[in-house]
């Protein structure tokens, strides 16, 4: 049969904190859609998705890693890594799987009524006579206005086996444990630390009352002890760690640009003779098993430097020397919507915290970061935005100067990045060097190969729009330019800038000579911006780009909002996503008007001389398809068929046919003429009684000898038609279908058909390759041979964990397949596949026979 494997997976986070954790593992989580992603940095920046964990219902808002608490110096040994995670569906769910294995469902929390927005984790060890037992406990808060508290023990003998106590492993669940309510206010951040001295858990909760709470447990119960005042606005994060003197420091970041860094200490109360009085109403009690502490609450310091709100607050994992003590100083990183992370350290010799780095976006269009995280060693940092895409950024090591060492630098390192929303539809360019996508985040990304050191990996290299509209369609009319539609009444055409085809060859090593030698004749862009308040990308040529003068003269209100300024860049790997946003622009040639409604469908010649396309439609008027020549940009003809939205295009691989696929449930074909009126006839036809499918047809798509057609529909159904060798004479008329049939049985995928698409090419027995993409996401191949049309093989399906976890929009198979040298080429299949959950991902096939 065949063997499949997910070489690229482009996603973005969600937009919303909580949603990224770096863990002690190395392992990064992230929330995606209504997944978790989970993934690790490399030399080489961010790596592809490792794998996608499925099983909520909605949108994934929050994600920790169980990690050991400061108090666990290595007394009980984790064999399983775990992993629980919030959405909007009000679940928690628990992954577990060992270090060397894929998490799996562990379980499901139920109890919140409302979305879950944040999620703290700890593991207690505790000691007992017969060994270390370990003590795991979840918060969670909600929009449902309370904090739900979650405990299971597990107990673990000496050396790390599990055994006795409470029975097997598997055995013990979650439960919860308590429920804080909150009444008409609710929490928007927890976190939780442990008191080393009795391992007694230790509880903050941020809310919209702008305190930060504090709960420990007494007499087993999580019991109010202090609320801290001072934040003027929401408390947005929240995040503990410890000192080298046994103290707890807590950092606060609220809405009010302001970070508060909280001391939470026993020695400090001793020390403090004159301001016992004072200090009365910050301490709280501790009891212990066998005693009783009391701890002081004091404001360390009040950390300034953001412009805007800011949503996360990280502290640097504390890492010990031989000793036992900590040999790095302490170091915060915070994250705000003025598009910026600052690295906050304390200097012992001032007692004073300075802002030591300050990074982040300059320029573009975003508003703003939602979260930021240290990696394990402090060496990286990572943070996700209002748009969903990564920054990273890597420490690199100090230079000398004539005074020794100088500070450290940052530099910004390769992400994995994607739409952070639906993506409706994507096409390879010709030669399959590079593929295109859009969605209802507003943009078209390129998606291409990063060849470097004998290595290949497939990153977004360019952001060839970026519109007011959501996006449904595109079709590439050449290998250097594109046509899209969305929800306006217009297409637009783009033609690569010269910029783009330099890094083209530089990044993915594509021979653009071709194009090269065209610019001699034609005057090619060196790049595009947007102009304040527009939707077209204006075309920016050589010595243009830059920043204009700031003493411009304003002769317009328009003019005094700032546009997105092209500056030409060199590029050996794929851009950081500032690049992305403001220089990988293609400029827009060509506005097509003449639809009704908005753009649904377009599919573009072979020769790329004619365009087809068709809009939004509930009567038969605005069903119409529009036949454009890209040599005029003129209309040449509007072809009649339909009574609702062609919801998908296909010419023929010959360009002798052009296909459309309706609501309507019927399909329409049409033979290319030689006419000066209409470059295409109505030749076949489906209509109640002749259409074999009895709801909506999503997609069709071509053999890539042009003899047949598929065709998939929500009454999960595939059809193979194609032209009749004879026709029974006594039959008389043959009907809409004329000359046309179905060839094959319908293929029953169990599920809503929505994409589906031919190889192109055959397997070794000769039979057609049909992949197909169902609503639940799943995606599976099948082979086809016309001399068994009742017989369908399928030859792969995806497993669970590569499959999509929403509705399949779009199948593509690579123009060129790529080959390993010596490897036979027909052996190897690449599919691109584009999903509602906002990913993008390119599956290699290999051995399909």
């Amino acid at each position: 049969m065949g063997s499949l494997r997910t070489e690229y997976h482009a996603i973005a986070c969600n937009r919303v904190p909580n949603c990224v954790q770096w863990g002690k593992n190395g392992q990064i989580a992230i929330g995606t859609s209504n997944s978790v992603a989970i993934t690790k940095i490399s030399d080489d920046g961010m790596l592809p998705m490792s794998f996608v964990l499925s099983g909520h219902k909605d949108r994934v808002n929050c994600v920790r890693w169980i990690e050991s608490s400061e108090s666990d110096h290595g007394q009980v040994q984790d064999l399983d890594q775990e992993l629980v995670s919030g959405s909007t569906d009000g679940a928690l769910i628990l992954w577990r799987g060992s270090v060397s294995e894929q998490l799996a469902l562990s379980s499901v929390l139920s109890g919140h009524t409302g979305s879950v927005t944040a999620v703290d984790a700890i593991a207690i060890p505790t000691s007992s006579d017969s060994g270390f037992t370990r003590r795991t406990l979840i918060v969670s808060a909600s929009t449902d206005s309370t904090v739900r508290i979650w405990e299971r023990r597990e107990r673990k003998e000496q050396g790390g086996t599990e055994g006795g106590g409470g029975g097997a492993e598997g055995e013990l669940v979650f439960v919860e444990k308590q429920c804080i309510s909150f009444g008409s206010g609710f929490a928007v951040d927890v976190a939780m630390t442990v008191i080393s001295s009795g391992n007694v858990p230790l509880l903050a909760v941020g809310g919209d009352d702008c305190k930060v709470h504090l709960y420990t447990e007494i007499n087993g119960v999580f019991t109010r002890v202090q609320s801290l005042s001072g934040h003027e606005d929401w408390i947005r994060g929240l995040d503990f760690t410890h000192d080298d003197d046994g103290d707890i420091l807590l950092a606060s970041c609220a809405q009010d640009c302001f970070i508060r860094v909280w001391r939470i200490s026993a020695s400090r109360l001793k020390a403090a003779q004159d301001t016992e009085i004072q200090l009365k109403k910050n301490t709280f009690t501790v009891f212990h098993q066998v005693s009783e502490q009391r701890y002081a609450v004091s404001l360390e310091s009040v950390l300034a430097g953001h412009e805007q709100w800011i949503y996360a607050v990280h502290w640097q994992k504390p890492s010990r020397n031989g000793n036992g003590k900590y040999h790095q100083p302490l170091c915060l990183l915070s994250a705000s919507m003025d598009k910026t992370m600052i690295i906050w350290r304390f200097d012992d010799q001032n007692a004073m915290w300075i802002d030591e780095v300050r990074v982040g976006e300059v320029g573009g269009n975003t508003l703003g970061l939602y979260g930021c995280q240290f990696s394990p060693d402090g060496e990286a940092i990572l943070s996700h935005g209002y748009q969903g895409a990564f920054h990273l950024w890597t420490k690199e090591a100090p230079k000398a100067s004539g005074e020794g060492q100088g500070p450290s630098s940052w530099s910004p390192s390769e992400v994995v990045s994607g739409h952070y929303s639906g993506v409706q539809d994507l096409a390879w360019n010709p030669d399959g060097n590079f593929l295109l996508s859009v969605g209802l985040d507003q943009t078209t990304r390129l998606h291409a190969v990063w060849r470097r050191d004998g290595k290949e990996s497939w990153h977004e290299i360019a952001r060839p729009q970026i519109h007011g509209y959501d996006m449904h369609c595109l079709a590439m009319i050449g290998p250097h330019s594109f046509v899209s539609g969305a929800d306006e009444k217009v297409l637009r055409v783009f033609e690569a800038p010269t910029n783009f085809l330099n890094n083209l060859t530089k990044i993915s090593g594509v021979d653009t000579s071709s194009v090269k030698a065209l610019q001699e004749t034609k005057n090619l862009a060196e790049g595009a911006s947007v102009p304040a308040l527009g939707l077209s990308n204006k075309a920016v040529y050589q010595g243009e780009g830059g920043m204009p003068s700031v003493d411009r003269e304003i002769h317009h209100p328009s003019e005094q909002y700032t546009e997105i300024y092209f500056a030409p860049v060199a590029l050996e790997s794929p851009p950081t996503e500032d690049h992305l946003l403001q220089n990988t622009l293609w400029p827009e040639t060509q506005k097509l008007y003449g639809h009704g409604n908005e753009i649904f469908s377009v599919a573009a010649h072979p020769s790329g001389n004619i365009i087809a396309s068709a809009c939004k439609a509930a009567k038969p008027e605005h069903a119409a398809i529009i036949l454009w020549d890209t040599s005029s940009w003129q209309q040449r003809g509007q072809l009649m068929a339909h009574s609702l939205t062609v919801t998908q295009l296909a010419f023929s691989h010959d360009g002798c046919f052009l296909l459309g696929v309706s609501r309507d449930r019927t399909w329409s074909l049409f033979e290319e003429v030689q006419s000066a009126d209409n470059p295409y006839r109505l030749i076949a036809h489906t209509d109640k009684k002749t259409s074999v499918h009895s709801r909506i047809i999503w997609a069709c798509s071509w053999s890539h000898d042009s003899q047949f057609f598929a065709t998939s529909s929500r009454d999960k159904k595939v059809i193979v038609w194609g032209k009749k060798t004879s026709v029974d004479e006594d039959q008389g008329d043959a009907g809409p279908l004329g000359q046309y049939g179905a060839m094959s049985k319908p293929l029953d995928v169990g599920d809503s058909a929505t994409a589906i698409d031919f190889a192109r090419q055959l397997t070794t027995n000769g039979s057609y390759i049909l992949a197909v993409g169902v609503e639940s996401g799943s995606i599976s191949v099948h082979s086809w041979h016309p001399s068994q049309p009742t017989a369908w093989t399928c030859l792969v399906s995806l497993p669970k964990h590569s499959g999509h976890t929403m509705t399949v929009k779009r199948l593509s198979w690579r123009p060129t397949s790529r080959s390993q040298p010596g490897e036979s080429s027909q052996n190897r299949f690449q599919l691109a596949s584009c999903s509602s959950d906002g990913s993008v991902r390119i599956h290699m096939f290999d051995s399909l026979s």
